[in-house]
């Protein structure tokens, strides 16, 4: 440790839950954090070796350190959040979104109205939400108002202006929105039934509105009042195909939030989902920018509290994909299987989407972001030492043995540059020989590299197994690049990576976007080296018996080839049929040719 004051700090710190906060030497608070037990967390920021750089320079950074001790960790969650959101410190995660949500309201006065809303204000009125999309609330509104007549106007509808006839009812009453409760042609206790239904739609239960309808509807139709009937069996199959589309699991449960995380090398998407009698009544993801290397269990217990607070939930219980500490008033769940795991795998996916939408944003807005994203989780899944912004791939094409060849593509950045592939003919090994090729390309490649005093790559792909990998290394260990270049093999089957030294493959998850693009290296170099092969192959198979006829070019065989498709034919052709595609001189050549016999 490099302070005596901050040891004598760290010794005097309490073993009790709540919140420390670091100090740099001008005093400005750099980090915040929270634990059960501050002395032995603190502590081992001190005494454990980081396996983060990040860490490091923050350690190296405190200069003082103040704690605040709580009563349960509940209370340290919350003010952690606080803290963090007020002071922003340099080494938080930053759970910033100053949108403003939406929101429901059921007004506090005579007659309530029902109306959407950014503002919430004390006044006793009734707020659900903050809902992520207005396009939620809209189809809610909707839906209550085609169901219930409300009214819509802004009158004081006190009980003396009503019956002084002061206000006259509007066009909402004679289209039947509204029941006139203006001209008191609607009492309160009619009124506040329909509130009470609404009350309940809105926290996701739709139980007792169906109910309701169904025994008036029964009713007008034992009294034969037929239309009324239909109109309300018209709000039942509303109320229902309404609840078929948000109800996606078992309606016992109820009041309960869902969280799931999925992250890569910078950032983590926590999805929060909210159930209320079986129905997602919120669903909203977080994008969290990572600062200090921090894991998913760390960033999904900060995302809990925040959300939890921002949307005031107050389910007592949620479902996560791991364990996590959150406090004591809340019950956690981590579903294995059933409605609940079905559930939680839903969250999962929606994290999953959010991600790759954002990917896709972010290859527009911001292509360096997405190219350092995918060069530092290379740099991971391959075990790398430094990124890999030049790669290049090898491949063998010596298709029946004919023409051996071979193929060097090279991906910059995790994109293709075509300029700098190349081919080679095999010049030293005879015959079909994968291993010697292989050996002699790669040795080819990189002395002229070296002599040309050009960039090396960061990485080379070497396609084929362990053979043509250790053929490789040959060439390798000869240019003295042993250990300067990181080298791997892929096996046939792909997901197979083979390294120097190392019996044991490496698999790379299917899914990964490290596979996909040593899989498009893999796949270029083939096309590449195929189409050379192809080159060569078609123009030995010019070089056949039409070539050696004397005063017969190249350019004549193709225009040849083009018309008759093949020599055959064009041994059984008619003369005026060569004449018509070749002129008079040179189809007697190729007739007398193959009629001089």
């Amino acid at each position: 440790m490099h302070n005596s004051a901050l040891e004598i700090q760290i010794k005097t710190l309490p073993r009790s839950p709540g919140v420390y906060q670091y100090f740099d030497e001008e005093g400005t608070l750099i980090y915040v954090g929270k634990a059960k037990d501050i002395k032995k967390r603190v502590s081992s920021y001190f005494t454990k070796t980081h396996d983060s750089g990040k860490t490091r320079v923050l350690v190296k950074k405190i200069a003082s350190i103040k704690h605040i001790v709580v009563a349960t960790e509940t209370d340290a969650l919350l003010l952690e959040n606080n803290l963090i959101k007020k002071n922003r410190p340099r080494y938080n995660v930053l759970l910033k979104d100053d949108k403003t949500y939406p929101w429901i309201c059921i007004k506090k006065e005579r007659f309530p109205r029902v109306f959407t809303t950014r503002r919430v204000i004390k006044d006793g009125s009734e707020y659900f939400g903050p809902y992520t999309s207005m396009k939620t609330v809209s189809t809610l509104l909707d839906l209550i108002k085609g169901l219930y007549p409300l009214r819509t106007c802004k009158y004081d509808l006190a009980a003396d202006k009503i019956s002084s006839g002061k206000y006259k009812v509007c066009l909402e009453y004679h289209l039947g929105n509204c029941k006139g409760a203006c001209e008191g042609l609607e009492t309160t206790e009619s009124y506040d039934k329909n509130i009470v239904a609404i009350r309940e739609i809105l926290k996701g239960n739709f139980k007792d509105s169906l109910s309701q309808f169904r025994l008036q509807m029964k009713r007008f139709a034992e009294n034969l009042q037929f239309e009324e009937a239909q109109k309300m069996k018209d709000k039942i199959a509303v109320l229902e195909n309404y609840q078929a589309k948000s109800t996606i699991i078992n309606p016992k449960i109820s009041n309960v939030d869902v969280f799931s995380i999925v992250s890569d090398e910078s950032f983590g998407y926590v999805n929060f989902l909210q159930i209320s009698y079986g129905s997602i009544i919120r669903s909203h993801t977080l994008e969290i920018k990572k600062k200090l290397d921090e894991t998913d269990k760390e960033l999904l217990q900060l995302a809990i509290t925040e959300i939890r607070q921002r949307f005031h939930s107050n389910s007592k219980e949620i479902y996560v994909p791991f364990k996590v500490d959150v406090g004591e008033d809340l019950k956690v769940t981590v579903p294995q299987l059933g409605d609940k795991k079905h559930i939680l795998d839903l969250s999962i996916r929606n994290a999953k989407y959010y991600r790759m939408d954002r990917f896709k944003q972010i290859k527009i807005t911001d292509p360096d972001r997405h190219t350092n994203r995918i060069m530092a989780q290379m740099k991971t899944d391959l075990r790398l030492h430094e990124e890999p912004r030049h790669i290049e791939c090898f491949d063998n094409s010596n298709i029946q043995g004919t023409h051996p060849v071979a193929a060097c593509v090279v991906f910059k950045n995790g994109k293709p540059s075509k300029k700098d592939y190349r081919h080679f003919n095999i010049k030293t090994v005879e015959g079909p020989d994968d291993f010697a090729s292989m050996e002699e390309v790669v040795y080819r490649r990189y002395k002229r590299l070296l002599e040309e005093k050009e960039s090396l790559p960061q990485l080379i792909i070497i396609d084929g197994g362990k053979g043509q990998l250790s053929s490789a290394l040959k060439s390798l260990d000869a240019l003295g690049l042993r250990g300067k270049i990181a080298i791997i093999g892929i096996a046939k089957r792909l997901e197979e990576l083979f390294y120097p030294d190392d019996p044991i493959p490496l698999y790379l998850d299917k899914k990964s976007e490290t596979l996909k693009i040593v899989q498009q290296l893999r796949n270029e170099a083939h096309r590449f080296g195929i189409e050379h092969h192809r080159n060569r192959r078609s123009k030995t198979a010019l070089n056949t018996e039409l070539e050696s006829i004397a005063g017969i070019g190249e350019k004549t065989i193709v225009d040849l080839l083009k018309h008759f498709k093949s020599v055959k034919r064009i041994s059984h052709a008619k003369l005026d049929e060569l004449e018509a595609v070749i002129g008079v001189s040179r189809a007697e050549k190729i007739y007398n040719y193959y009629h001089s016999t």
